[in-house]
């Protein structure tokens, strides 16, 4: 048995001034988001966090009202970008490093992971987490990226899927399966609600 609540960040300034924290709108957010979670958590928890401010400013403010402590695991983060990036707006970074004929396999820009590297990374951290918390509920704090991905893990849905997803901030997305998370065949997992804000 496995239990996954997969939280998208609150509101943050990334995408105008570079990985930033969240906005004070992005903080009432997580702090309304953490008072639903404890309202409705009575068992065991767990909370994991991506590496980016935006998520672990989240994650903390969600831990620290449910009384245990935030774990980074990286491969929770949304793309994985050059270092010459890091506090450029998502505009400066197309122009800087974007290149033609990015896609599923091929970066859309010069140093990033493809699609599929960044679905891997976060479809095998999803599922460790899955397998070492079998008897917890885990609450792992990332991004949009981070949802969509569990929907190849999770759903068994194709790579290039051929739906988008809106994942609203400070949202949860739920998986759980009855089975073993580390079973063969693998298990049958349920989308129990997505991009819920209640």
């Amino acid at each position: 048995m496995a239990r996954l609540l997969l939280v998208r960040h609150g509101e943050s300034d990334h995408t105008l001034r570079g990985p930033e924290g969240l906005t004070a709108a992005g903080r009432r957010q997580a702090e309304d988001l953490a008072g639903r979670l404890v309202a409705e958590e009575h068992g065991p928890v767990v909370v994991y966090s991506s590496a980016e401010v935006r998520a672990i400013d989240t994650a903390a403010v969600i831990a620290d009202r449910l009384g245990v402590s935030a774990t980074r695991d990286c491969g929770l983060c949304t793309w994985h970008t050059p270092p010459a990036a890091t506090g450029l707006t998502a505009a400066e970074f197309q122009r800087r490093f974007g290149i033609e004929g990015g896609g599923v396999f091929r970066p859309f820009e010069a140093g990033n992971e493809t699609w599929a590297e960044l679905v891997l990374r976060v479809s095998r951290a999803l599922l460790e987490l899955a397998a070492r918390h079998r008897d917890r509920t885990v609450i792992a704090v990332g991004h949009a990226e981070t949802v969509e991905a569990s929907f190849v893990a999770f759903g068994n849905q194709p790579l290039l899927r051929a739906f988008d997803l809106a994942v609203a901030p400070a949202s949860v997305t739920e998986w759980a399966t009855e089975g073993d998370p580390t079973g063969w065949p693998l298990p049958r997992w349920t989308l129990r609600r997505f991009s819920a804000l209640s």
